[in-house]
C-alpha cells in the first residue's frame, strides 16, 4: 500500500478559519506541512487564527479572504496563493453551509457545489503532470447526507449528493493521466458550530423544529472533531484516487468505495434492463 505524506507539502483549504477546517489545518501542520493558505470569508477570525498559528509555525500560514460562492473571489484567491506558494500540492474543499432557510439556500448551493467545482477545476489545471504540474491531491468534503435521504434538509442533502457525484465523475483515470488524486470524505454529524441554531436552518419553522428535535435525540451520536480529523488523515495517507470514506458516530473511518460503486452499478443495471 502506498502511504502519502503531508511533509513539505503546500495546502490550500477553504473554510479553514474555524470549526473542522481549523482542526484540519492544525493536524496537517503537526504532521509536517510546509505551508498552508487558509481561505475564508470570516476575515477577522481568519487573520486571528493565522496569527496564532504563526506563533507555533513561523511563516507557514497565510490568510486570504475568499467568498467561495463568488467566482471572481475564487479566481483571485487561487491566483494569489499560487503566486506565493508557486506549487500547491493539496487543495482541500472544506467550505460549506448547512441551511435550507429561504434566504440562504441559494447561497448554500453556490458555496457547497459551484465553489467546490470551481476550485477543483483550477486545482486540476495547476497540478496535472501531463501539462507540467507536480501532481497532487484534491480533498472534497461531502457528508453522510450524500448517501442517505431525509426530509429535514433536502436542499443541503442535494448539494452533498452533488459533491459525491462530481468527485466520482471527475476522478476517473485522473491519477494515471495527470498524477492527481480525488478523495471524498463523508462525515456524519460532528460537534462543530454547523449544528448550532438548527431551528433557524429549516426550509420553514416546522422543518426547523423537526431538525432541532431530531439531533436532540440521544440515539443520534454526534462525533468528536478529533474523530473526524483522524479519519481525514487516514484517508489522505491511504486513499486511492476516487475513493470515498465514511466517518461517523466516533467509529473508525471506513473506505466505502465498494458500497457506493455497487449502488451505482445497481442503478446502471436498472437503466439497461
Amino acid at each position: 500500500m502506498v502511504r502519502w505524506d503531508v511533509k513539505d507539502k503546500s495546502l490550500l483549504i477553504t473554510g479553514g478559519a474555524s470549526g473542522l477546517g481549523a482542526a484540519y489545518v492544525q493536524s496537517f501542520l503537526k504532521a509536517g506541512l510546509k505551508q498552508v493558505a487558509i481561505l475564508d470569508i470570516a476575515e477577522d477570525v481568519g487573520k486571528a487564527f493565522t496569527a496564532d498559528l504563526n506563533k507555533t509555525y513561523p511563516g507557514k500560514v497565510i490568510f486570504v479572504k475568499c467568498d467561495v460562492g463568488n467566482e471572481e473571489c475564487i479566481t483571485a484567491a487561487f491566483n494569489e496563493v499560487v503566486a506565493k506558494f508557486k506549487t500547491v500540492d493539496i487543495v482541500f474543499n472544506n467550505a460549506g453551509i448547512m441551511n435550507d432557510a429561504p434566504h440562504i439556500w441559494r447561497k448554500m448551493c453556490d458555496v457547497n457545489v459551484q465553489g467546490l467545482i470551481s476550485f477543483t477545476y483550477k486545482a486540476i489545471k495547476h497540478m496535472r503532470t501531463d501539462e507540467g504540474g507536480a501532481g497532487g491531491t484534491i480533498i472534497n468534503i461531502a457528508s453522510t447526507a450524500a448517501i442517505t435521504k431525509h426530509d429535514l434538509l433536502p436542499a443541503y442533502y442535494a448539494t452533498k449528493s452533488a459533491v459525491l457525484q462530481f468527485s466520482q465523475c471527475i476522478a476517473g483515470n485522473l491519477f494515471e493521466q495527470a498524477g492527481i488524486r480525488i478523495l471524498t470524505l463523508c462525515p456524519g454529524a460532528t460537534d462543530t458550530p454547523l449544528l448550532h441554531n438548527l431551528k433557524e436552518k429549516g426550509s420553514d419553522e416546522k422543518a426547523g423544529e423537526k431538525l432541532d428535535n431530531y439531533l436532540a435525540n440521544p440515539l443520534v451520536i454526534t462525533q468528536s472533531v478529533d474523530s473526524a480529523v483522524n479519519a481525514m488523515l487516514k484517508m489522505y495517507e491511504e486513499g486511492e484516487n476516487g475513493s470515498i470514506w465514511l466517518t461517523t458516530d466516533n467509529k473508525p473511518v471506513k473506505n466505502i468505495t465498494p458500497v457506493v460503486d455497487a449502488a451505482f452499478n445497481s442503478y446502471m443495471n436498472a437503466i439497461m434492463s
